[in-house]
């Protein structure tokens, strides 16, 4: 039977230009959303980008460094009412049952235990767990160990449910089980629940059971975009309509990256404050010589290229960002397309790669060019790397840095420019491979 959204009556949730730091790095800024009685909205992004911090800033768990959460109207300070989480892990206690896991908030509320019984029993019975009281976590497998996440957070009757990449540690089937049990049980009212908020970083995802997307940035996250999504519900992944909507979602993200891309630097920041993916090398060969083979020939549309070598959008596009910033490829309105330098990589023997993957790095790579030139320069040809993480942190957060410097080892230790050395903490020009 087709089913649309729920109407929205009422907001639940106020966000309004919240901005939030970690340490020295800048992770949400300017973040104004809200969020209405009746309605799934999703937080569609990439890792990093805050979107996790924004949901524990929401539920009260943190507080902002600026801004304001309005809950029904009111302040947030501490954890909230009327709130529930459900997290990517499990988060269960393995020397619990089913039952005793599902009744833990009710205990922390101080429900009387005999309802406190019957509440949890309806829960698991709604979820579709009923016969599994008694079991530990240890017996269920991974989508029933996220169904009893989900019944311990409905089971406390939230007006607003969080939900943290929910199906993100589960296989393909079991998640896609999962999502249309949970959106059966909200359009046939029979969730506690007045809203949802989802955070997720799968395209497809978000279109299957969203109402609205809000999609964030690359760090510092914000907020971009707003998409409704007006398909009734039972969604159709192969409806022309929807793939649609996936393919200008991919548009709408490859267009802002451009803008930010076409700048020096190619990423959030200028010159070594570059915040960069940790991609390995055999990721960036793979996608230049899938790109390059048939039925690609060189340029392809970013929804059915994912689609093919069964990755998220969190997976593709820092490889397919790399990429960009070394020059081998370019990203413009949902698609990918090899460069000259990119068609030259793919034809070229080992060596002649190696070769060219290091004049790229140098050249487009200014944190691997400073480290090359201070080794250059040094009698010693050694450095250690916190000379260079303290620097960073000057321009970005303490996780960032350190991802920054993975990502940069990965790209020299295939182009052979300098080693480094993980017990010692040092680089080196010494045995490069």
């Amino acid at each position: 039977m087709t089913q649309v959204a729920k109407p929205v009556t009422e907001m639940l949730v106020t966000v309004e230009h919240l901005r939030h730091l970690y340490d020295r790095g800048l992770v949400l800024d300017d973040v104004t959303l809200h969020l209405g009685e009746g309605e799934i909205v999703g937080l569609l992004g990439r890792s990093g980008c805050g979107k996790s911090t924004l949901l524990r800033v929401i539920a009260g768990l943190m507080p902002a460094s600026a801004g304001d959460v309005l809950l029904d109207g009111h302040p947030v300070h501490g954890p909230a009412e009327g709130v529930a989480m459900v997290f990517q892990s499990f988060a269960l206690f393995p020397w619990l049952t089913v039952l005793e896991n599902v009744e833990l908030g009710l205990e922390a509320q101080r429900v009387a235990p005999d309802e406190r019984r019957k509440r949890a029993l309806a829960a698991i019975d709604l979820i579709g767990l009923d016969g599994f009281e008694s079991a530990y976590p240890k017996e269920l497998s991974g989508g029933m160990r996220q169904r009893v996440g989900l019944a311990r957070a409905l089971v406390v009757q939230p007006k607003i449910l969080l939900m943290d990449e929910p199906f993100s540690a589960l296989d393909v089937l079991t998640a896609d089980t999962l999502r249309t049990d949970l959106l059966d049980l909200w359009l046939e009212g029979r969730m506690p629940t007045r809203s949802i908020l989802i955070v997720t970083h799968n395209i497809e995802e978000a279109v299957f059971m969203c109402d609205r997307i809000l999609v964030l940035s690359s760090i510092p996250g914000r907020v971009v975009a707003e998409i409704k999504v007006e398909l009734p519900h039972p969604r159709n992944r192969f409806d022309p309509a929807f793939r649609a909507l996936v393919d200008d979602i991919y548009v709408r993200m490859t267009a802002r990256e451009e803008v930010t891309l076409a700048k020096e630097g190619a990423f959030p920041g200028t010159g070594i404050a570059m915040v960069l993916p940790r991609v390995s090398s055999n990721a960036l060969s793979g996608l230049m010589e899938t790109l390059a083979a048939p039925p690609f020939g060189g340029k392809a549309d970013l929804p059915p290229l994912a689609q093919q070598l069964h990755m998220e959008v969190d997976d593709l596009f820092p490889i397919a960002e790399m990429l960009q910033l070394l020059r081998f490829a370019e990203l413009f309105e949902g698609d990918i397309r090899l460069t000259k330098a990119g068609r030259r990589f793919v034809e070229a023997g080992v060596d002649e790669r190696k070769a060219l993957f290091a004049k790229h790095v140098i050249a487009h790579v200014p944190l691997a060019a400073q480290i090359k030139r201070i080794l250059d320069e040094r009698p010693s040809h050694r450095a250690p790397m916190l000379r260079f993480k303290d620097e960073l942190e000057d321009h970005m957060g303490e996780v960032e840095a350190d991802r920054t410097l993975r990502g940069v080892i990965s790209l020299a230790r295939y182009a052979e420019l300098f080693a480094y050395d993980e017990p010692s903490g040092t680089f080196s020009l010494e045995n490069p491979t």
